[in-house]
């Protein structure tokens, strides 16, 4: 028998009935004093939620609540968590945090004084939701000084995870999916492993075949291209392994390259699909299994790809590459997608397969070869990360990184030649990487009308006004500052005195309550431009070519708004792209890290696209601006007018691009008043409610941020899914 505790004190949350609760922030939490009982253990029951929650829980065992003590659990709607409460160090408080976003969800919390007690209760819920026909509960215990107790009850959760136990719990996530399911039916694997090696160490090829063997049988072939090795452990490993039924080698008679020896091994390759595997590397456990399911969910595919571990000498995990759904901004940056890729061999034999002249990145080159012609929807991510790369430093493109990142910006320079004329390729914010540098429009640059929404605030302002007509290089700017009533005599002057030195200046002055939307539209109507450029009258220029490198991103094929770099005063990041849920609504990942932060895959350093970026600073193209219409005046009078924006601009097949290189400080706010009146904050609730309502962001998963990515701070963090996250492309 189980006990009901009340709460000793909770923040964040709406009581809606006798268990019935919801969360009303992203920090909603219960706080318990289990001590005063003297239980043996504390239980905890969520259920019908209204969404996955991702609730953790903390414990204090005399040193408070500490955020590196948190105990992540999994993703679920209905779930058991069971704290043991004796050992050596006595539980004094816990608190269980259900979720960090509104949700709804009934909540229960126990003791018992007895594992008989609770291991009863968990059979009898279970049995309850197989007779109701509803699913299982999920059951996590944490014990942290007696590991023995509560054996077999559900699985052990801990402190917030490590790459091996995340990836741990990811394979044991897909063998429930796959173990039963029966061999490969056909004659013919559907897809063909390739591998090119030299001289490799029998110890790498025992590791990359062990990997293969517990793969669907019959699904698979894997193709050793041995490139006129002369090691002898290398011929005699080969020699020996010749009779396995799904491996078979090829040979050149002498050494002739990575692209040569792996043009071998396609043209005997039987399979409708082709991944490239180095020889030193892995297949995840199940990622055949992974691989099948998404190309019979998706037969329009033409480029599948997936998540890789990054793994040390003995291929132990140590990190993820994470990676966004396909977004051909970025892959003209860096190679993101890289292992494993999956191409249908057809297109490749089509293409010739791998080039010569490109050592290093020719799989890049190939890569972008093959994708010429290939609709964005027909690309995938596997966000599963069925690859493990070994980084130990002896790879070409590590050995002979100069010549490697040349080869990648040769093959750059091809595909986003203009009229035959190759394009410049120079090096991004991470000198290996890369940035395309787009040439002036055939008939020069664009006239950019420039709208700032402003009132008072001299200092600002005029330091602005200042960046935009003495330190910013671009050739013909529109400036409209659209003001809502500045009283200012200096303020008035200035303008007074920019209109008679810029004829392409104009102060447009109403004086109405403040309506960010409505003022920016004002200007919006005003403006002349082929581009209008939003910005913000707290904005700081710090180099003259940032407004040519917004404007060149609209280059990029569908490119209809551009976003930039935007610093604090004291160089941490403030704006490097806005993640949809993030925060439970809308956020600026990274914000407040170091302004050199690389990102996962350096990605902080390149170009890219994401759902929406900040109005701070936000290009949009006169075409965009024609399909989408105007910011919402009613609904985003004040704040998220931005993304509301970019969102409507996303679904009509607008790119949001954002560049590193424009990058300007930001003081964030400077010119308005406190946020902290009440009247404010019910405002920016109602905006934030309206946000998520449109767009179901409870539900939304944004395709430049990972599956396996928490929502709940702008530093992600890996969290483990409700369930394996299924292929994507880049849909807004």
């Amino acid at each position: 028998m189980l006990l009901r505790i009340p709460s000793l004190w909770k923040s964040g949350l709406k009581r809606g009935g006798f268990a019935l609760w919801s969360a009303v922030d992203d920090d909603p939490q219960f706080i318990f004093a289990p001590r005063l009982f003297a239980a043996s253990y504390l239980v905890f029951e969520i259920e019908d939620a209204d969404r996955d929650l991702d609730p953790r829980i903390y414990v204090d065992r005399g040193a408070g609540f500490e955020s590196n003590e948190e105990i992540e659990l999994r993703l679920t709607r209905n779930g058991i968590y069971v704290v043991a409460l004796g050992g050596g160090e006595k539980v004094l408080r816990a608190r269980f945090d259900p979720s960090t976003y509104p949700s709804t969800f009934k909540f229960r919390a126990y003791l018992a004084y007895s594992e008989t007690a609770v291991r009863g209760f968990v059979g009898q819920r279970i049995r309850a939701a197989v007779k109701a026909a509803r699913p299982l509960p999920v059951c996590e215990t944490i014990s942290a000084t007696q590991p023995a107790i509560l054996t077999g009850l559900g699985t052990p959760a801990s402190k917030v995870r490590t790459i091996t136990q995340h990836f741990e719990q990811l394979i044991a996530m897909a063998s429930a999916r796959f173990r039963s399911t029966p061999d490969w039916p056909d004659d013919a694997p559907l897809i063909s492993f390739v591998a090119p090696l030299f001289n490799t160490p029998a110890r790498y090829l025992d590791q990359l075949l062990d990997s293969f063997r517990n793969q669907r049988h019959g699904a698979w072939e894997l193709i050793l291209c041995d490139d006129g090795s002369s090691a002898p452990e290398t011929h005699a490993w080969l020699e020996s392994h010749g009779g396995h039924p799904a491996l078979r080698v090829v040979k050149n008679a002498v050494n002739s390259g990575i692209a040569s020896a792996t043009n071998l091994g396609l043209s005997v390759a039987r399979g409708q699909w082709v991944g490239f595997i180095d020889h030193d590397d892995a297949l995840a456990p199940f990622a055949v299994d992974m691989l099948i399911e998404t190309i019979r969910e998706n037969p329009d595919a033409r480029l599948i790809y997936t998540d890789e571990v990054v793994a040390d000498a003995r291929l132990e995990p140590e990190g993820y590459m994470s990676k966004p759904a396909f977004d051909p901004v970025l892959l003209s940056g860096l190679n993101y997608i890289n292992h494993l890729s999956l191409f249908q061999r057809g297109r490749l034999l089509e293409l010739g397969g791998l080039r010569g002249g490109y050592e290093g990145s020719q799989d890049y080159d190939v890569l972008l070869r093959y994708l010429a012609g290939v609709a964005p929807r027909e690309v995938l991510h596997l966000p599963f990360p069925c690859y493990l790369w070994r980084r130990d430093g002896a790879s070409y493109s590590v050995t002979f990184r100069e010549r490697a990142t040349q080869s990648a910006r040769n093959a750059l320079s091809e595909t986003y030649a203009r009229d035959g004329v190759p394009a410049l390729v120079e090096c991004a914010l991470n000198p290996n990487l890369h940035r395309v540098k787009f040439d002036p429009p055939p008939n020069g640059w664009p006239k950019l009308s420039i709208v700032v929404a402003s009132r008072d605030s001299f200092a600002l302002i005029s330091r602005l006004l200042s960046d935009l007509t003495e330190l910013t290089d671009y050739p013909d700017l529109e400036i409209i500052v659209t003001d809502n009533g500045s009283r200012d005599a200096r303020v008035l002057r200035l303008y007074e005195k920019m209109r008679a030195s810029h004829p392409d200046f104009r102060a447009d002055i109403v004086a109405e309550p403040f309506n960010f939307s409505r003022q920016v539209n004002r200007g919006i109507r005003l403006a002349r431009g082929d581009c209008i450029l939003l910005l913000n009258n707290d904005i700081e220029v710090i180099e003259p070519g940032w407004l040519k490198e917004m404007v060149s991103c609209l280059a990029y094929p569908g490119a209809g708004i551009v976003g930039a770099r935007l610093l604090y005063p004291n160089g941490a990041l403030q704006h490097a792209g806005v993640i949809m849920g993030l925060g439970s609504v809308a956020g600026h990942w990274f914000c407040g890290s170091k302004g050199g932060t690389p990102g996962p895959q350096s990605r902080l350093n390149v170009r890219q696209t994401f759902a929406a970026v900040t109005g701070a600073c936000m290009l949009i193209s006169r075409a965009c601006l024609d399909a989408v219409g105007f910011l919402d005046e009613t609904s985003f009078a004040i704040a998220y007018n931005d993304v509301d924006f970019c969102m409507r601009a996303g679904r009509l097949g607008f790119r949001v691009v954002w560049t590193p290189f424009a990058t300007l400080y930001h003081h964030e706010s400077a010119s308005r008043g406190s946020d902290e009146t009440r009247e404010n904050i019910v405002r920016f609730r109602g905006e934030q409610n309206l946000l998520r309502e449109k767009y179901s962001l409870g539900t939304y998963a944004d395709p430049a941020y990972s599956p396996w990515y928490s929502r709940d701070g702008s530093v992600p963090r890996l969290v483990i899914p409700a369930k394996l996250p299924p292929a994507r492309s880049f849909q807004i």
